[in-house]
């Protein structure tokens, strides 16, 4: 008797063991590269562990980095990139090579433990990746067989716009363009290899494009008496990531894959951004980050309301801002750090620091409310003149009579200068653009104001938020 019932006890016993080494709820740190002014490889490295993450996820297999990471307890993932997925999609000595080149040097003395293939591929339009990335995922997990590697997770990181309906969560569906062809394959994919659906779940986004609707403090984790009850469950919910998440595991549950563990892929709050995006400051990025930490390595775990005491991994975006990302403002102030290394505001990757310990005050947020009144896009400080020169062109040949005001002899072309006729171009085509989508960016070359560069006879034409 005693003999048929230890078996199970022991296997019970074993199975919690592994469990809970392969699934930490330690939360790691983004490590992006795109800016011309951050530290090296091996300096990064020290600030990484000076934050006490435990995870760091890199957007390659940069060999600087990973030999950087050597003999550290880090937890690291490495990335396919986009561009090489339909190839290896089709070769498997092509997915090798890339194993052979970018992991096997280095996983005896580097924890590398997730392999990502590509970055939020479902997001944008298909370029003839979409159907490539699931035998990519299926080719790169051979290769690492291949090589009798047994530790490393393969996955792919979404975003949350790969669920057409994720309101309330009971009701999370993916598209209907990638459910059925793309996702349930995947799915299959990741619960046979009993990996994780990796997902970048941003509050921060949700909220800004609904906070007529959303409370702020709830986004936040900060609402005291505010809930959320589902319909379709009766699950309350306190908080706007908790929604987001449970829309997903909904959303998987619905083709038939309930128990595949969400890892947060990405997730941040900015600390600046332009001036028309709203609630992007110092005080509700540390605010939000404090308290996804404070949730995330709670022990016992919380879970979601619809997985209560489920761990779910996390890496937080991200370590630097990054002064190369494109796009609006926020996209280059996501970092805890800033280029220099010095902390945004304090903060404690592991958390063990109680939020009382945070003694430092944070600065009073000024946006949280949108803006009112006009805006002009300048240059801005600090970069290529050959890039504004090219900008330069392109607004001028966007639209009705945008340069007009610059040409020799108008009223604008003095003084003869590339930043203030570049500035007097991206304000000019901005006014004529903005309603049908155009942006205040050229690529990070521009930047708002709230200041009327105008002078003399020269008017700049400005944009009303």
């Amino acid at each position: 008797m005693m003999g048929f019932g230890f078996v199970p006890i022991f296997s019970l016993a074993l199975l919690v063991s592994i469990s809970s080494a392969e699934i930490s709820n330690k939360v790691g740190i983004n490590y992006g590269q795109l800016g011309n002014n951050l530290p090296s490889p091996s300096e990064s490295v020290e600030l990484i562990k000076s934050l006490k993450a435990k995870r760091v996820k890199i957007y390659d297999a940069n060999p600087h980095i990973l030999k950087s990471l050597k003999d550290t307890d880090i937890q690291v993932s490495i990335m396919v990139p986009n561009e090489l997925i339909q190839n290896i999609s089709k070769s498997q000595s092509l997915s090798d090579h890339w194993v052979k080149t970018n992991v096997v040097p280095y996983y005896s003395d580097v924890k590398i433990r997730y392999l990502l293939v590509g970055n939020e591929i479902l997001t944008n339009p298909d370029t003839g990746t979409w159907f490539n990335l699931v035998p990519a995922m299926r080719r790169i997990k051979a290769s690492l067989k291949t090589h009798n590697i047994k530790k490393i997770k393969v996955g792919t990181p979404s975003a949350l716009n790969v669920l057409e309906s994720s309101f309330p969560p009971s009701n999370g569906t993916f598209r209907s363009d990638i459910s059925g062809p793309i996702i349930k394959p995947m799915l299959q994919f990741l619960d046979r290899t009993k990996s994780f659906f990796f997902i970048d779940v941003y509050p921060y986004f949700a909220w800004a494009d609904n906070h007529q609707n959303i409370n702020l403090d709830y986004a936040l984790f900060k609402a005291k008496n505010l809930t959320y009850t589902d319909p379709g469950t009766n699950l309350t919910y306190t908080n706007l990531l908790d929604q987001m998440l449970d829309a997903v595991a909904f959303a998987m549950k619905r083709l038939g894959y309930p128990d595949i563990r969400i890892f947060i892929a990405e997730t941040g709050w900015p600390n600046d951004g332009d001036i028309d995006q709203i609630g992007a400051n110092i005080y509700n990025s540390a605010t939000f980050n404090r308290n996804v930490i404070k949730k995330l390595t709670t022990k016992p775990a919380i879970g979601t309301p619809a997985r209560p005491g489920w761990v779910i991994p996390s890496i937080i975006f991200a370590l630097y801002n990054e002064n190369q990302k494109p796009g609006p403002g926020t996209e280059r102030h996501f970092g805890l750090l800033y280029p220099n290394g010095t902390k945004i505001y304090e903060i404690d990757l592991s958390g063990d620091t109680p939020l009382s310990e945070y003694k430092k005050p944070l600065p009073a947020p000024t946006n949280n409310e949108p803006y009112k009144g006009k805006i002009w896009c300048m240059v801005a400080k600090g970069v290529n003149e050959t890039a504004v020169g090219d900008a330069l062109s392109y607004a001028c040949s966007q639209g009705n009579k945008t340069c007009d005001a610059i040409q020799p002899g108008k009223e604008c072309y003095k003084p003869v200068s590339l930043f203030w006729h570049a500035s007097y171009a991206f304000s000019s085509y901005w006014a004529q653009f903005k309603k049908g989508g155009g942006t205040c960016s050229f690529n990070g070359l521009a930047t708002m104001t709230p200041k009327d560069p105008s002078f003399g006879h020269c008017k700049f034409p400005g944009t009303s938020l």
